[in-house]
């Protein structure tokens, strides 16, 4: 009997020993294959990436290429009797997009990048109900910029350039005022999603009804563009336009910087943020004149001039839609 029970411990310990080496062994033999796997992994990271690199190149140099992303936003509230506020009856909607849109060239020789941004917004808001038959939809934010850029390569990151530009607003005003400038210079291509210009024979035309006092002056003008596809689908568009004049650059020079990002969820579609900023003396003295609350009884252009804003009255103008995106 206890020759048997000897026995039968010795199997059980033969057993748990093999079951202990082999399952040693799958350890080992899987910590290899994951290191194999990991180096796999990297292997096949960078030969994507070089795909991608190489039919990034290929699509630059073989003719036109189409693109467009932008924003739809949208948002209404009401509230009816709600006496603890100081209006109970309001009803308040609004509406709004932003779009950009490209179309480039590209040639060995040479390149023609032409783009367009739009932002236009409508609110209507509605404090008495039985006046909301009456309420219009008012232009809450609305703007326009086009460009247009050909360059001669003289290598594969300088060009010998021509700009023209125009910007204005779409719904209300359009044109007045407006601005169109046309240069020459110099472009700057450091990699294939950025663009820089610079063009010190720029002149900025600026046009308005007379009651408006604007100025056209000879200046330098500068343009950085650059657009990425970023981690997790989002697509990244940033703009940057400046004009320096010459005649007088304090009060007479402007810049405009414009974002727009979008994150895609399906086929296209998702949630984007497009925000912009802009600096404009004109723009803001022909504001401040038209504002009588804040101009002294007597004040016009006649007797105000440009050099006398103040912080206060030449503020930072800036804008930013929040909603469905597109991309297409």
């Amino acid at each position: 009997m206890v020759k048997r029970l000897l026995l039968l411990a010795a199997v059980i310990m033969c057993a748990n020993f093999a079951t202990a080496q082999t399952l040693e062994e799958l350890k080992a033999t899987k910590a290899t294959k994951d290191a194999e796997l990991a180096t796999a992994k990297a292997t096949f990271d960078a030969l994507t990436g070089e795909v991608d690199g190489l039919a990034t190149q290929i699509a630059n140099l073989s003719g036109w290429q189409f693109g467009a992303l932008g924003t739809l936003g949208a948002n209404i509230s009401q509230f009816n009797n709600w006496l603890g506020a100081a209006n109970p009856d309001v009803f308040t909607t609004q509406y709004g997009a932003t779009g950009n849109a490209f179309a480039n060239l590209q040639n060995e020789k040479y390149f023609w990048r032409n783009g367009l941004n739009v932002v236009a917004t409508k609110t209507r808001l509605v404090i008495d109900k039985d006046a909301r038959d009456d309420a219009e939809f008012e232009t809450t934010a609305d703007a326009i910029n086009l460009t247009s850029l050909y360059g001669y390569k003289l290598n594969s990151k300088w060009a010998i350039s021509a700009l023209g530009e125009y910007r204005s607003t779409l719904l209300d005003n359009f044109n007045n005022p407006g601005y169109l400038d046309i240069g020459a210079g110099a472009t700057w291509t450091p990699i294939p999603n950025a663009v820089v210009v610079f063009h010190p024979l720029n002149y900025n035309f600026v046009f308005a009804d007379g009651d408006l006092a604007y100025e056209s002056s000879l200046g330098c003008k500068i343009v950085a563009d650059y657009s990425q596809a970023l981690p997790m689908g989002v697509a990244w568009k940033t703009n940057l336009s400046a004009f320096i004049s010459y005649d007088d650059t304090n009060n007479f020079s402007n810049w405009t910087w414009t974002n727009g990002l979008s994150f895609t969820a399906w086929k296209g579609i998702g949630v984007g943020i497009d925000f912009g900023l802009r600096g404009n003396r004109q723009e803001s003295y022909n504001s401040f004149l038209g504002l009588p609350s804040t101009v002294a009884a007597g004040t016009t252009k006649d007797n105000f001039a440009i050099g006398d804003l103040d912080g206060a009255d030449d503020p930072l103008q800036s804008y930013w839609v929040v909603g469905l995106s597109y991309k297409l």
